[in-house]
């Protein structure tokens, strides 16, 4: 370990930050990946177009909190993401921004978002939230990443509730619909994340945490990248099976999955060593693809009534 820090730049605190610092934080291409899925549960919860304020509240709430929760991220891995390349020049982590800074801006967005959804919204929207947030920036980042190769499974759970948030935010309860589409995100989370996992092997390796690739070697991970990609399949055909889509859906649905197993399948098969990356990016544009076919599909069935 001593040797590894004494391989990468040394970082000096500094005083020089403003606002893109504090974007940074918020990693705002993965929250606006979750306020598409939140906003496709709101959809698809409501048989016409869903009211416009709960709308607007609810993707404000659930965005600043979500934002909240990265930013928690950044302070609470900076050791971990100093030491790897992919993460070291992070504002927290390269000392560019204060500990005290993040901390009193993560805290911001996080009581504002959760304090916007009990006001604008509903309290049950709040709770869910709040309880995402803890899930990711507590559980999952703080003890899960480090202790086990499960991590990402286990800790999926948060990541994959935004379409419940949606929904929930615009019915005000929890019924089966969200909870199918969360379990497409959970299935889907693995191979999604452990092909970054391959990736970027040695640099998790360094830093010692504990990601499947490095615990159970890049054969292992491939072949349940295959099969997770299968469960994913399977999950994705659900809601036509039980009617909660239509043929919009579904043909879009077996086109995007044709292109996700391709992918997981050259992973898999581990002769390709860009596969894990291109994987990782295409399962980005496969889920937003997927929820965007929920949405399509929603409101073409709306009209045709």
């Amino acid at each position: 370990m001593r040797n590894i820090a004494m391989s990468l730049p040394v970082m000096t605190p500094t005083l020089s930050w403003g606002w893109q610092e504090l974007l940074d934080l918020c990693k705002i291409r993965v929250v606006a990946v979750m306020l598409v899925c939140a906003a496709v549960g709101m959809a698809l919860a409501s048989p016409g177009f869903p009211a416009l304020s709960n709308v607007f509240f609810g993707l404000m709430g659930i965005g600043l909190t979500a934002c909240g929760a990265a930013a928690f991220n950044h302070i609470v891995d900076r050791r971990l993401d100093a030491l790897m390349l992919r993460t070291s020049r992070r504002p927290v982590a390269s000392k560019r921004l204060p500990v005290i800074v993040a901390l009193l801006w993560a805290t911001f967005l996080s009581s504002f978002g959760v304090g916007l959804l009990i006001w604008q919204v509903n309290q049950l929207t709040a709770l869910l939230t709040f309880a995402s947030l803890v899930g990711y920036a507590l559980v999952y980042t703080a003890f899960l990443k480090r202790a086990t190769p499960q991590n990402i499974v286990i800790g999926g759970v948060a990541g994959a509730a935004p379409p419940l948030l949606g929904w929930v935010a615009i019915t005000g309860q929890i019924t089966p619909e969200p909870l199918l589409l969360m379990i497409i995100i959970f299935v889907w989370t693995p191979p999604h994340f452990w092909s970054l996992a391959i990736h970027k092997c040695d640099d998790y390796a360094k830093a010692g945490i504990p990601m499947l690739p490095v615990t159970h070697g890049l054969a292992f991970t491939r072949l349940q990248i295959w099969l997770y990609g299968w469960l994913t399949v399977i999950a994705t055909l659900m809601p036509f099976m039980i009617g909660m889509s239509g043929g919009v859906y579904l043909v879009a649905a077996v086109l995007l999955n044709a292109r996700f197993m391709y992918w997981n399948g050259k992973v898999w098969r581990g002769k390709d060593p860009h596969a894990p990356f291109a994987a990782f990016w295409f399962s980005i544009r496969y889920l937003l693809g997927l929820f965007g076919a929920l949405l399509l599909d929603h409101y073409f069935i709306a009209l045709a009534w």
